[in-house]
């Protein structure tokens, strides 16, 4: 696979009621930021351990539907309520719970392999030092 950059833009921009709050630019949309509440952020705001679970998740379920698609299993929804663990210092276990439905009723096997082959091949749970488990819904 070919080396790639990839960018984001971080503008702080704190205000009187969240020191913390800052502004992320990806691709051409904005998403408002903050520290997480325990560590005095704005809980209606992304913060980064949020978003690297939501990264992790992400690429697993991107990896999942195009090896969905090579198969031949047409998938009509993915949700997933992901947790990661931090300790205070680092995450120490991110979880995936993927509940995934499809059209028709694909082989346990093959959905197994889907969530095998999506999780070796995903760039973030590879360059993470700690667990990535899935956990997929029966």
């Amino acid at each position: 696979m070919k080396t790639s950059t990839h960018h984001a833009r971080v503008i702080w921009d704190a205000d009187a009621d969240d020191r913390r709050a800052h502004t992320i630019e990806l691709a051409g949309q904005r998403l408002a930021a903050s520290s997480a509440p325990e560590f005095g952020g704005d809980g209606d705001k992304a913060d980064p351990e949020e978003m690297l679970v939501a990264a992790l998740s992400s690429c697993h379920m991107l990896w999942f539907l195009a090896l969905a698609r090579i198969e031949g299993v047409k998938v009509t929804s993915y949700v997933d309520d992901a947790e990661g663990l931090l300790d205070g210092e680092r995450f120490t276990r991110v979880v995936l719970r993927p509940r995934v439905a499809f059209d028709g009723e694909p082989a346990a096997e093959l959905i197994k392999s889907l969530h095998h082959g999506a999780h070796e091949r995903c760039f973030i749970a590879n360059s993470v030092n700690f667990p990535v488990a899935v956990e997929p819904a029966a």
